[in-house]
């Protein structure tokens, strides 16, 4: 036989009590089916006791929607006939009896605690009811008949506030009363198909005969007990969730069912908050070895989540993690705890009297502190329990008056694999930090099966996500990327992006998720993620940007593995680095503002990206795709010295100088450079050298040279006066270089020479130039827009290292900019 219970949104709706009608009725074995109170109704039941004891009349509205709730349901469900006659019957009577007590109540502005447990247990007595009368061959069960508690009263300081203490299962009884109930059954002579309906959570004391309960969720309890008393070949606890997720999938969309769990792993979770199971449910059915089928109610063919001894063998080093809000950390410190035996006695023995949960303990080796987390609602009564507690010391100065810290987290990683997994500690750890997450307080056991910790709440949706991705737990391993800019550069990214989501997720598990985009007139962000085939007509429809904006919403998200990602030419948007840095926020540019500024500012971005942990990476400043910079820096890390650097690195020069003809005059192969999307929008930003001497200063800064681009000495080709005045200006005046530039380029062709504006740093000294080369040279053969790099070092002194490719154009940047993105996932 099988136990199987249905908890309170099984049971809640017409829809759903019907499924559990054809569930039940499928089974071919006998079952006892616990059910709980009709989803939302014990809430109810409570509120109602509370306007009722304060004297609020709206008591009976409120008692009436309960009794509409009831008679809806049965007159949906039970078809018309003698059993529904019955069944109104008894339902009437029982609501009779709960509305005499509520009226007592209002009458006398008083709600014991026994009255109180009175008046919640109508919900299953009830339920129970219809659930029996709804099932064919069911028979019907009163669970507070052989469910029997005893009273835990706290002791109570004299001034302690009034507690009602606790129930506890009185197990030989129980357990005799339960197989004598279910005789027949437990000896084989139900015929298959039998079933016994019982209301879960309901008890009665084992002295006085009055009412109790087991406590919330106590009807996952009741069917854990009545299985282990009969030996039930299985546990089913039916839900509203397919298993045990490896996570809250409201805060992970990525999470997903854990097939197999051990016990321990299910009682860390629930413990935990996971609620797909009432933690006490566990322990009965574990020494009896029974196994727990978690199932889905509203989809029974999902093969849900199985607890039991053993499980298959699984490489992931954590089954799942679980959390809860609302918690305390309350310190107890002092310099008299050190060394001194008690203390610790003193404070559980102090919380507990009090009926206070402490859920987690972290104590320095020093002694001189321990934390405790409880929950909020019982802070402010822990921390005046203790003061009292350690009035004498606090007041001597030996001890200090108790330190709460609200608003934070409790999380905990579980998996009994831990035990055996080196380093899981460490990459917890580093993965929360380079997140810009602090760890407040954390606890693990010798077993080994759970880290716990505490964080600030505000946190908590990130530390989630960081975690379940770095530990694999996640389908895929996810970036989260703002993308600002969609000119040339950032368009063809998106294209790129888009192009290859499906493959990366396929192939590499990498989940590319476009979380914001942004112009200087418009920006969208969604936590969600953002479609790619239509962005740019979302973008037309969202709401106006500014840099502020763009500021709040990228940090405000606080969202996991962020990058953001810049494909602008912004000063304004370069000055936002510093702060994403310092939020963890990763930060790849094709900008290269930020990276040419002020050498302090430099420097200042490079110590903070260390400092927290993330990326600031710039590659395309230099070379568009070419791997420049990642090479100086791979030379540099390995103790190679960089003695010179010759480069033509302004794809946008060596075009010009490369389509220059007879046939081609100057003016036009800069127009035809704009035209082609090689130079900036300003081609005078190309011709004046500038881009050229910011690319220096980035070489030359990640080669250890400190420099800026005032350092570098500029000889230009073109007169001063062409870069005054308007853009319009320069266009007019540009044809009068035509005929002098025509004279030179015929000598130059004369001689067999090509033009090269080159980049030079040697001996710490950086220039910029329009130098002749003949063919015995590098840089002679380079051909239309691409880049060249001589690097000579140490190591390549007679040689030194060529790097040569495509230097500009829109497709191969944003292909670096996409290297740059794979190079943090």
């Amino acid at each position: 036989m099988k136990v199987m219970k249905f908890g309170g949104t099984s049971v809640g709706s017409v829809e759903s009590i019907l499924s559990v009608k054809k569930i039940v009725e499928g089974q071919t074995e006998p079952v006892i089916v616990v059910v709980s109170a009709l989803g939302g109704i014990t809430d109810k039941l409570i509120r109602t006791s509370q306007m009722a004891v304060e004297g609020d009349a709206s008591y009976l509205k409120s008692f009436g929607e309960i009794v509409e709730r009831h008679e809806e349901m049965i007159d949906a469900v039970i078809p018309a006939g003698e059993k529904r006659k019955i069944l109104t019957v008894v339902v009437k009577g029982l609501l009779e009896e709960l509305r005499s007590i509520y009226q007592g109540v209002y009458l006398i502005h008083d709600l014991s605690p026994k009255t109180q447990a009175a008046i919640v247990s109508y919900g299953e007595r009830i339920s129970s009811q219809i659930v029996a009368a709804l099932i064919d061959g069911a028979e019907w069960f009163d669970s507070r008949e052989f469910i029997k508690t005893e009273h835990l009263p706290f002791n109570h300081l004299p001034f302690s506030i009034y507690k009602a203490g606790k129930n506890r299962l009185v197990r030989e009884l129980t357990n005799k009363l339960v197989c004598e109930t279910f005789a027949e059954m437990a000896n084989g002579k139900w015929i298959n198909g039998k079933c016994a309906v019982v209301g879960g959570f309901i008890s009665t004391d084992v002295e006085s005969g009055e009412v109790t309960n087991l406590g919330r969720g106590g009807s996952d309890y009741t069917a854990s007990i009545i299985a282990a008393a009969l030996d039930a070949s299985v546990l089913e606890i039916w839900t509203d969730v397919d298993g045990f997720m490896t996570a809250d999938p409201r805060v992970i969309s990525s999470a997903y069912v854990i097939p197999e769990l051990s016990y321990i792993e299910a009682m860390e979770l629930s413990n935990f908050g996971a609620k797909v199971i009432y933690p006490p449910t566990i322990y009965p059915v574990c020494i009896k070895h029974i196994p727990i089928l978690i199932k889905n109610t509203f989809n029974p063919d999902a093969p849900g989540s199985i607890i039991k001894d053993e499980v298959k063998d699984d490489s992931r080093s954590i089954k799942g993690i679980s959390s809860i809000k609302g918690t305390t950390l309350i310190t107890v410190s002092g310099l008299s705890m050190v060394g001194v035996i008690g203390v610790n006695r003193r404070i559980f023995t102090c919380l507990a009297d009090n009926g206070i949960s402490v859920f987690m303990v972290s104590q320095a080796s020093s002694e001189n502190s321990t934390s405790i987390g409880v929950q909020d609602v019982d802070a402010d009564e822990a921390c005046r329990v203790l003061d009292l507690e350690f009035q004498k010391e606090i007041e001597d100065g030996s001890m200090f008056p108790m330190l709460a810290e609200k608003g934070l987290a409790t999380v905990a990683i579980v998996g009994e694999n831990m035990k055996h997994t080196p380093g899981i500690a460490g990459k917890l750890f580093g993965t929360l930090g380079r997140s810009g997450i602090s760890v407040i307080a954390c606890a693990q056991g010798a077993s080994e099966t759970n880290i716990s910790f505490v964080i600030n709440q505000n946190f908590l949706r990130k530390a989630l996500n960081v975690i379940h991705d770095s530990f694999f737990l996640s389908e895929y391993q996810v970036l989260n990327l703002f993308i600002c800019g969609v000119g040339t550069v950032g368009s063809s990214l998106l294209e790129q992006i888009h192009q290859q989501q499906e493959k990366l997720m396929r192939e590499l598990r990498i989940k590319l998720n476009v979380v914001g985009i942004a112009t200087g007139h418009n920006a969208m962000f969604t936590r969600e993620g953002i479609s790619l085939d239509n962005y740019r007509e979302q973008l037309a429809q969202a709401p106006k940007s500014n840099i502020q904006r763009l500021h709040d919403e990228v940090i405000g998200m606080n969202i996991f593995n962020s990058v953001f990602v810049d494909c602008t030419a912004s000063p304004e948007v370069a000055g936002l680095y510093a702060d994403f840095l310092e939020h963890n926020i990763n930060v790849v540019a094709a900008n290269k503002i930020a990276a040419s500024s002020d050498y302090e500012n430099y420097r200042r971005l490079k110590q903070i990206a260390q400092r927290r942990g993330v990326k600031f990476l710039f590659e395309t400043n230099v070379g568009a795709g070419l791997p420049i910079i990642r090479t100086i820096n791979d030379l540099c890390n390995s103790g190679d010295k960089i003695l010179r650097i010759e480069a033509v690195l302004s794809g946008t020069l060596n075009f010009i100088f490369n389509t220059i003809s007879r046939d081609i005059p100057f003016s036009q192969t800069v127009r035809m450079a704009k035209e082609e999307g090689y130079s900036e929008p300003d081609p005078r930003i190309d011709l004046s050298g500038k881009d050229v001497i910011r690319k220096l200063v980035i070489l030359a800064r990640e080669a250890g040279y400190e420099i800026s681009q005032e350092d570098v000495e500029a000889r230009l080709f073109i007169p001063q006066s062409f870069f005054e005045g308007t853009l319009e200006d320069f266009w007019k005046n540009l044809p009068s270089m035509d005929a002098d530039f025509e004279a030179r380029r015929q000598e130059l062709e004369r001689q067999k020479k090509v033009w090269r504006f080159v980049a030079k740093l040697e001996n710490g000294k950086a220039s910029v130039s329009l130098q002749e080369f003949d063919s015995n040279h590098s840089f002679y053969k380079l051909e239309g827009s691409n880049n060249i790099v001589l690097l000579t070092t140490e190591r390549y002194r007679e040689y030194p290292m060529l790097i040569q490719g495509y230097g500009a154009g829109a497709s191969v940047t944003a292909a670096g900019v996409f290297a740059d993105i794979m190079s943090l996932a």
